[in-house]
């Protein structure tokens, strides 16, 4: 007779392990949050799941990149919007200036004027800066993507007004012209800022779009699916408690045997002396007979 088979030890100590193990992992998954916290739990899958997190990574920051641009576009706008108002300015003042009830000292005090607003243009244009870096005269390039050389270049030029005089009414006449033709070039300008600012908006929408698809499919990819790990938990616990109840009722199963087989031998003993006490009776009273 066999009693407590190996090969049923084993089988018993193999499903234990199978089923710590699953619970190490599924602790792991709970506690992190993630479905694949190593490479081992899915190879491919984390290699997927790292690329969209770069991608994830580099959208936000386009997004951030692609902000900053807007706000770089607004301080230029703004501080054209200035310009446009002196242009309009001069322009008022030239007109009353090309009027020919004014006399020279009446215009001497235009040209004045004038002349403040010219300083006042020229220092806008050298002197406005976004984060220390100034913002006219140059090409500034914004990377608004994840990618290399995904970038939008704004240049936000600098218009030059004529050297106006209007000190006499010929030369107001002339400083009409100047006056009206650098608010056009002005207005140009802050067109395409407006233009530029337009699309990095669209750039934007987009971007936040493409990140929240990317976040998405990563999260499917690598998050744990807490309510399937609870419930897998849930089950290996019922399987490891059921293991060590089956593995206790053999082993209780074995000492049983065990016993009977140490009963068995006595009982065998005891029988042969009562068998061999009565046969000797018998031949007493056999013996006993006349």
């Amino acid at each position: 007779m066999q009693v407590g088979s190996l090969n049923n030890n084993l089988g018993f100590q193999r499903q234990s392990n199978s089923v710590e193990d699953s619970q190490k992992k599924l602790f792991e998954q709970l506690s992190s949050g993630l479905k694949i916290n190593k490479a081992a739990d899915d190879a491919a899958g984390l290699q997927i799941a790292n690329r969209l997190t770069s991608q994830v990574n580099g959208t936000n920051q386009a997004i951030r990149n692609a902000s900053d641009a807007i706000s770089f576009s607004q301080v230029a706008d703004a501080a054209l919007s200035g310009v446009t108002d002196a242009s309009f300015r001069i322009e008022e003042l030239s007109l009353q200036a090309a009027n020919g009830t004014l006399s020279s000292s009446d215009r001497q005090a235009i040209q004045q004027e004038i002349r403040q607003l010219q300083g006042q243009i020229g220092d806008t244009f050298s002197q406005t800066q976004f984060g220390g870096q100034q913002v006219f005269g140059g090409n500034v390039d914004f990377q608004i993507g994840a990618n290399s050389f995904e970038t939008s270049a704004v240049s936000p030029g600098t218009e030059s007004l004529a050297e106006i005089d209007v000190t006499t009414q010929a030369g107001a006449q002339a400083a009409i012209s100047s006056a009206q033709s650098f608010r056009e070039g002005v207005d140009s300008s802050r067109a395409s800022l407006g233009a530029f600012q337009n699309r990095i908006s669209s750039t934007i929408s987009n971007l936040e779009n493409i990140n929240e698809n990317s976040q998405a499919s990563r999260s499917q990819i690598i998050d744990a699916d807490f309510a399937k790990s609870v419930s897998d938990k849930t089950s290996n616990d019922i399987a490891s408690q059921a293991g060590i109840a089956l593995q206790a009722q053999a082993n209780v199963s074995n000492q049983q045997i065990l016993k009977l087989l140490v009963w068995i031998p006595i009982q065998v003993q005891v029988e042969q002396a009562e068998v061999r006490c009565l046969e000797f009776r018998l031949f007493c009273w056999w013996h006993s007979l006349p």
